[in-house]
């Protein structure tokens, strides 16, 4: 018998703005961006993901605007890159309501608030999702954040970490400690809602935080909602291979993203963890329609519309590095400091003896340094590259980054899956339960290998 083809994993890649990774497109005649406001907008994408079997919407999200390009916000904000920005846990309720598997990963930083809101708040959200909501966790990377809430700047790089692996623990305490699996009774003979026995005080302290408190919510149907992470730097990696079941990563050749894949994956084995239980997801600009030669005329057409200063005040936020000050043809060295380190390694020292110009950080195409990976083409051409990325590179599935929406995504649902299911790369019909069984098919609760349960063994 031949190798069975894996099934791929594939997410809506959205954020609560006009424009996202490629800045400018809502100026497009067809682009709903400037609806980001409006429910309806997110209601009819969350229509068009289910209607493609999609695994979920996965939201960005930032604490803060991007201001290093000319030292301010200016350029985004005229650009609508990134800015404004709605907080996307709010849409989620409405889209769940639509819905009925899709799936929902919502970035949220821990940086910037206490882990008793933040645990309340993804309890609330799987409750009222019926176990269909993931975090993203991040520890966010633009100073415009910290001062934002009164301090100076970001905290430094490795220390942000050092907090996220407390933050952890006090998280896991409150989904997983505070209440007992059958404290909840629900009897209104005896007029006993809940079992006090089965509910107790969690205590936490240490070096940056500090919490004695009952979790709010009683337990939801996951607990610990699916646990996503992007970090790609050293820190990030090992963080990655300890709580992540979903690892978002980025890069432009298959060598790099396989050598990320491989190097999470060992540090998971290291730790006592199963690699298979977590799926590696890679950002993917899909431009399709019926053949080749039209999906070429619609990717000149859309091209045309990127907003390049837009785009660079994006780049400048991410890299810490102010590229209003450089000559589109200035080759880009690394440069250290405490903005998203990933980035900046992936634009030099990944980039093996490549010299990068700051005019191609803003080329919508494929190859280009921050483009991740880059598809044009019919049906068969690029779910032809899809399996190929995913077998050479090791991964699971992509995140379908946005660009004319809600047109972008509707032609990957109404002609991409159709293809990859009759290859049998893609699923013909969504699995029973949460998001976490949907995506592993191994029950609703956390992986007993996972630190997560881990402090419900210290408690």
């Amino acid at each position: 018998m031949g190798k069975q083809q894996k099934k791929l994993l594939l997410n809506a890649f959205h954020m609560c703005s006009p424009s996202q990774q490629w800045a400018g497109m809502w100026t497009h005649e067809r682009d709903q961006g400037l609806n980001y406001h409006s429910l309806d907008y997110y209601v009819e994408l969350a229509r068009t993901a289910e209607r493609g079997l999609l695994d979920g919407i996965f939201f960005a999200d930032s604490i803060g605007l991007m201001d290093k390009y000319g030292g301010d916000s200016a350029e985004a904000i005229r650009a609508g890159a990134m800015a404004p920005m709605n907080d996307p846990t709010l849409a989620i309720s409405a889209m769940a309501l639509v819905t009925e598997h899709l799936g929902f990963g919502v970035t949220a930083n821990l940086t910037f608030e206490h882990p008793f809101i933040m645990a309340r708040r993804f309890s609330t959200l799987d409750h009222l999702t019926k176990g269909r909501i993931g975090w993203n966790i991040v520890a966010g990377f633009v100073d415009s954040g910290a001062r934002a809430i009164g301090e100076d700047r970001i905290r430094a790089h490795d220390e942000r970490y050092d907090l996220a692996e407390e933050y952890m623990d006090a998280v896991y305490k409150l989904w997983e400690v505070s209440w007992d699996d059958d404290a909840v009774q629900r009897d209104r003979a005896q007029q006993v809602f809940a079992r006090p026995d089965g509910v107790r005080r969690v205590d936490h302290e240490g070096p940056y935080l500090k919490m004695s408190a009952v979790h709010m919510c009683e337990p939801s149907a996951q607990r610990t909602p699916v646990l996503y992470q992007a970090g790609a730097s050293t820190r990030g990696r090992a963080f990655a291979a300890r709580h992540a079941e979903c690892v978002f990563l980025t890069g432009f050749t298959k060598e790099m993203i396989r050598g990320r894949v491989d190097e999470i994956r060992a540090q998971m084995r290291l730790i006592g963890r199963n690699p298979d239980e977590v799926a590696m997801i890679v950002g993917c600009t899909v431009i399709t329609a019926e053949t080749d030669e039209a999906a070429q005329q619609k990717y000149l057409e859309i091209r045309d519309f990127l907003d390049v200063r837009g785009s660079l005040a994006i780049f400048s936020g991410l890299a810490g590095v102010d590229f209003s000050k450089y000559d589109p043809d200035d080759p880009i060295e690394y440069l250290k400091n405490d903005a998203n380190q990933s980035f900046m390694e992936r634009i030099t020292i990944l980039s093996k003896g490549q010299k990068w110009r700051v005019r191609e950080l803003t080329a919508f195409a494929a190859g280009s340094p921050t483009a991740g990976i880059f598809l044009v083409g019919s049906p068969a051409t690029v779910a032809t590259q899809m399996i190929e990325w995913a077998d050479d590179a090791g991964i699971d599935g992509f995140n379908l980054v946005r660009t004319i929406e809600p047109e972008g995504l509707a032609a990957v649902v109404d002609l991409v899956v159709p293809e990859l299911q009759r290859r049998g790369a893609y699923k013909t019909e969504y699995a029973a339960g949460t998001l976490r069984n949907k995506l592993f098919g191994k029950g609703d609760r956390l992986s007993l290998d996972h630190p997560g349960l881990s402090a419900a063994r210290r408690s």
